[in-house]
């Protein structure tokens, strides 16, 4: 005769293979049914095993097609072993796992699901399973402990889903768990079955989903307030056992992300759904406890998803609107939770946070002797909370009208910002353009480089909005954009230090707009609307990079030592970054040293000169690799032909501009730019001695270095435009790219424009 085990064991191979069971569904209860409570399993000896089955007079089947056998199954038997009734209790609990999932899968046929949910049925009715599965929690076996919540979780769903009122057992224990902290598993257990079936109920595509998790909140939704505010008034000191606490922690973010994603995405209004948003400075106070590092960066980064409104994304692929009006009680709870973010950091949050320690590795946090790494910062750390001050910023600026207040707080949270990062960047940041630092930080990870780079843009243009309304004199237009490079956010100087980054590689820009994982997409289509009505601002500012790159073709470069010793030695002239500002339009003819905006330019060349230049003397960069099959060879060569409508005839008089554009900002400096009437402009402040340069990547070849990022610009821009089109011709462009492609095409006539020679 078959053990009993055996016959469970071919019951299982049946169902998950997804066979239909040919007998009648009662008899499939006899082996399903978890026969031992916890306290049996923890307890049980040789005699009293057999006086266990008796669990509402059931009875073996005698009818089963399994083999079935005429004496008491192996697990009762006198000389049994607990590891025997374990196993037997996990495969009965896996057996139970599979068939639900088969109920549940689309690909079950019609007539096994229907055996499936009939036998799962019966085991509801005929028993208090929620009641067995709920004492294996405190099994000291962690691995039953574990197969009896997944199970209950699945079961839970199964009754959502066929609508069947569930278990008040099961109610009643977690609500009895939840109501307050405590040290025991079972709340851990509680919350991770509460965050698997949410989970399940987002996966469902029917249209009941909304009301299904409507049906299952309903019990628990004042209990989490009540746990929320239990759990983080906790003193971390105060307990002997903190993993218990931890444990705990990790757990309720994980459930309280879909709370939020499912008020999000479902559009259901709970008020456990809002805790984090009425309630924020709690979550804040853990951040200083002394707990792991891996602790802290999972609740940075869960409320940089909540200010993203990027919570439940791996679930969830509803859009959500970029901007929410104040009214809106979405925008009103993240407006809330901005400010808490940014009074945090007015009370020190960045001056007592460390970001160093040893740092996470794939599979555990041990590292083999001669393999470690050097202590540097927490990257991850750092990029979020980056991220959250930007993101903060501007929501909070969304919903102010004060251009003044906008311009202190940025000023003032962004130097909070920038000190706190620049002891963990390596080289350091340089004066000349701070601007730099988002490109730093964010280098390893595209997506969150692109959110801050979109919210620096929105800060931006909600700042240049304000600006227009209250100043009109050129000297306040000027001090504006000082501001803008002084705190980092200027958005001409972000993006061309993005694209330097990429090496001005078209197909980089290409595969951000295909992917759904960015949003560059949003950011690049409002950065082509400002450049629109700035270019010559943008123009001033790729001709400010290209008197930083060095001669010998890399794009590491300082100025002459002419410069630095009259900067020495003149501590009352005036920075690069103000002399920037004050330059906004290229057909002026205006100095670039030049103290004031109307002061004409003497000794060096004006930038409509330099311009011109370039219009017969600019390189075409090497042919960078195509992301599309051509299908003949006639499509190639009208590619490439419309990508290389410009003279790449490298001339010497483009390198003698280049040349004298330099000796303007160092070696010619003329007694004209350190007039007196240059110091009416802000003084540079002693740390700004130091030689300015910009630190990227060597240049591809020799020819790319030499022409201007202008230039370089358009260039990628036209390429991206050739690969766009070629997409959309054979209908593989993932979206309607219309407007897009109109966006670029303005932007390459503008450029043919200023660059035509009059």
């Amino acid at each position: 005769m078959k053990t009993f085990f055996e016959v469970l064991e071919q019951l299982y191979k049946k169902v998950l293979l997804g066979a239909t069971l040919e007998n009648d569904s009662h008899d499939y209860f006899f082996y399903l049914y978890p026969a031992f409570s916890d306290q049996d399993c923890s307890t049980a000896t040789s005699s009293d095993c057999s006086n266990t089955l008796d669990v509402q007079d059931k009875q073996e089947p005698s009818s089963l097609s399994l083999p079935t056998f005429s004496v008491a199954p192996v697990c009762l038997q006198r000389h049994s072993q607990m590891s025997s009734i374990q196993e037997i209790m996990l495969l009965q609990l896996t057996v139970i796992k599979v068939m639900i999932t088969r109920i549940l899968s689309v690909e079950t046929e019609f007539h096994a699901k229907e055996k499936y949910r009939d036998i799962i049925k019966i085991l509801l009715k005929s028993s208090d399973i929620e009641s067995q599965l709920t004492c294996m929690f405190q099994n000291s076996e962690k691995l039953l402990s574990h197969m009896a919540a997944k199970c209950l979780a699945l079961i839970l769903y199964f009754q959502l889903k066929e609508k069947i009122t569930l278990s008040n057992s099961w109610i009643s224990f977690c609500q009895k768990n939840i109501s307050e902290y405590s040290e025991s598993n079972k709340v851990v257990y509680c919350l991770c079955i509460l965050t698997f079936v949410i989970k399940e109920i987002f996966k469902d595509t029917s249209s009941q989903k909304t009301e299904i998790l409507k049906q299952f909140l309903t019990p628990f939704d004042t209990l989490f307030e009540v746990f929320y505010n239990s759990l983080f008034s906790q003193h971390f000191e105060n307990h002997q056992d903190a993993s218990k606490l931890i444990n705990s922690l990790i757990c309720f973010l994980e459930l309280l992300e879909l709370l939020i994603a499912s008020r999000i995405h479902l559009k259901l209004n709970f008020t456990c759904q809002r805790i984090l948003f009425l309630k924020p400075s709690c979550v804040f106070d853990v951040i200083t406890w002394p707990v792991q590092a891996f602790v802290k960066r999972k609740l940075i980064i869960f409320i940089k998803k909540c200010l993203l409104c990027k919570v439940g994304e791996d679930l969830c692929r509803g859009s959500v609107p970029a901007f929410m009006p104040p009214d809106n009680p979405l925008g009103v709870d993240l407006l809330a939770l901005a400010n808490a973010v940014l009074q945090a950091v007015d009370l020190g949050l960045l001056r007592t946070l460390s970001v160093h320690g040893k740092r996470s590795c794939f599979g555990g946090g041990e590292v083999l002797p001669g393999y470690e790494h050097a202590p540097g910062p927490d990257h991850v750390i750092l990029r979020a909370l980056s991220l959250l001050i930007i993101r903060s910023l501007e929501i909070k600026f969304q919903n102010c009208a004060s251009a003044n207040e906008m311009k202190v707080d940025y000023q003032r949270f962004m130097s909070e910002l920038l000190t706190f990062l620049k002891p963990h960047l390596q080289p350091s940041l340089q004066l000349h353009n701070l601007c730099e630092w988002l490109s730093r930080i964010f280098i390893e990870q595209d997506d969150d480089m692109l959110e801050a780079a979109k919210a620096s843009l929105g800060i931006y243009l909600k700042l240049t909005r304000g600006c227009e309304a209250t100043e009109s004199l050129t000297q306040e237009k000027e001090m504006w954009n000082h501001h803008t490079h002084e705190n980092g956010y200027n958005p001409h100087c972000i993006f061309l230090f993005l694209l330097k980054n990429i090496g001005f590689d078209s197909t980089v820009l290409l595969d951000f707009l295909i992917s759904s994982e960015t949003c560059f997409l949003e950011y690049f289509v409002r950065y082509l609307k400002l450049l629109q009505k700035d270019w010559d601002n943008f123009f001033t500012i790729c001709n400010y990079f290209d008197v930083t790159e060095s001669k010998d073709n890399t794009h590491i470069c300082c100025c002459s030592s002419s410069l630095v010793q009259d900067r020495n030695s003149n501590p009352t002239e005036a920075s690069p970054l103000a002399v920037l500002g004050s330059h906004t339009n290229v057909h002026s003819g205006v100095s670039w040293a030049s103290a004031s905006a109307s002061e004409p330019l003497n000794h060096g060349v004006t930038l409509k000169a330099h311009t011109k230049l370039q219009v017969n003397c600019l390189s075409t960069p090497g042919t960078s690799q195509s992301l599309v099959d051509y299908d003949s060879s006639d499509d190639s060569e009208e590619g490439s032909t419309s990508l290389c409508i410009v003279n790449s005839r490298l001339t010497s008089s483009h390198q003698e501009a280049m040349k004298k554009t330099q000796d303007t900002f160092g070696a010619s400096g003329d007694k004209k730019e350190l007039s007196p009437e240059s110091q009416s402009r802000p003084p540079i402040t002693e740390e700004s001695n130091t030689p300015f340069s910009v630190y990227c990547d060597v240049a591809p070849n020799n020819t790319a270095s030499e022409v201007g990022i202008s230039y370089r610009t358009v260039k990628c821009f036209e390429e991206l435009q050739g690969a766009i089109y070629r997409l959309q011709k054979k209908n593989l462009f993932p979206y309607n790219p219309t407007a897009l492609l109109k966006l670029l095409k303005h932007i390459e006539t503008i450029y043919n424009k200023n660059m035509t020679p009059s």
